[in-house]
């Protein structure tokens, strides 16, 4: 029996699409951190996890540097599902899924020990099904971190200092407030624009956490951080969901074992370095408030911000983060 070479090759296709199934699934993971940022120390420790984990049966394959878009991109590629995994600052989830606002109201967080209760815990578990209404796998919270004010008018140890300072915020509505409340003027402008809006003086101040002061050379055109630590921004990692159902239980396992010792590693490698460079914007002449009256501050804004937080959302996860406070 003759042939022909065209059900040659679909035999030959269906043979490979058949074994296909068998080899190796590789999972794309896109972000917009830098390769030498902990974040993507983060994911390639993750991506070593699980390739080890699975003798090779699920690879993930990483695009650092928003090589496959920017943030909103990402985030919206990962719903579609044209991007198996992604991690993003908590900020970027909040404009579908507002709920998550929780995570970034000022001075709701105690310490690094109380984020970690939370997040690991119950409030991360209630934040992870509503993230599934939008296609999304919560698979871990890593860290960017406590946010710190800088400026270059004054120290600033208690709200007071604070009077009328232009400061730089994100736009999220809660830290706007916040600086209002605290008397200062904020700012909402892209992050990009902020070292020359400091070094022209077309605002007095900025808040961020240690590590990305250092980045940015924050030092250079400012002198002085008070580690106010007001409030805390989460580098949240999300999966598509129906890539996540398509997984067997034995990868799924594979996957969020992965995840979790990733977010152990990583928080550590950030704890350390926060360390290294407060030090070295001391070195660089940065006048440093080691020790703010964080009470005082949390008295003249937390009240407002979560009443406003819970008139739209309701008071559960503020309930189950202070649960978390011990």
């Amino acid at each position: 029996m003759h042939h022909s070479p065209r059900t040659l090759l679909a035999g030959l296709l269906a043979l490979g699409l058949a074994t296909g199934t068998a080899a190796a699934a590789e999972l794309r993971f896109a972000h917009t951190n830098s390769p030498q940022s902990y974040g993507h120390m983060a994911a390639e420790k993750f991506a070593e996890i699980v390739a080890e984990k699975s003798g090779g049966d699920l690879t993930i394959a990483l695009y650092p540097a928003g090589q496959l878009g920017g943030g909103g991109d990402l985030i919206k590629g990962n719903r579609l599902g044209t991007i198996d995994i992604t991690m993003n600052g908590n900020p970027w989830y909040t404009g579908f899924n507002p709920v998550q606002n929780v995570l970034d109201l000022p001075f709701i967080f105690d310490d690094h020990e109380h984020v970690y209760r939370a997040l690991d815990g119950e409030v991360g578990e209630k934040i992870g099904a509503t993230l599934e209404e939008h296609g999304l796998k919560l698979l871990a919270f890593w860290e960017i971190g406590f946010r710190n004010v800088i400026n270059s008018v004054r120290p600033i140890n208690e709200p007071a200092d604070l009077a009328g300072l232009k400061i730089r915020t994100t736009g999220n509505k809660a830290h706007i407030q916040a600086f209002q409340l605290l008397g200062a003027n904020p700012q909402p402008m892209a992050f990009g624009e902020v070292y020359l809006a400091l070094q022209t003086k077309v605002i007095d101040g900025t808040e961020h956490p240690v590590n990305e002061v250092y980045e940015m050379k924050f030092q250079e055109v400012t002198n002085n951080l008070s580690l106010t630590q007001h409030a805390y921004t989460a580098m949240v990692v999300t999966m598509n969901l129906g890539r996540w159902k398509s997984l067997s239980e034995e990868e799924q396992a594979i996957v969020m074992d992965a995840a979790k010792e990733a977010t152990a590693y990583q928080r550590a490698l950030l704890a350390e370095e926060n360390v290294k460079r407060l030090q070295l914007l001391k070195d660089a002449g940065m006048a440093v408030v080691e020790n703010p009256d964080r009470e005082a501050f949390r008295a003249v804004v937390f009240d407002d911000v979560k009443a406003a937080y819970e008139d739209e959302f309701g008071d559960e996860l503020t309930t189950a983060i202070e649960a978390a406070r011990q």
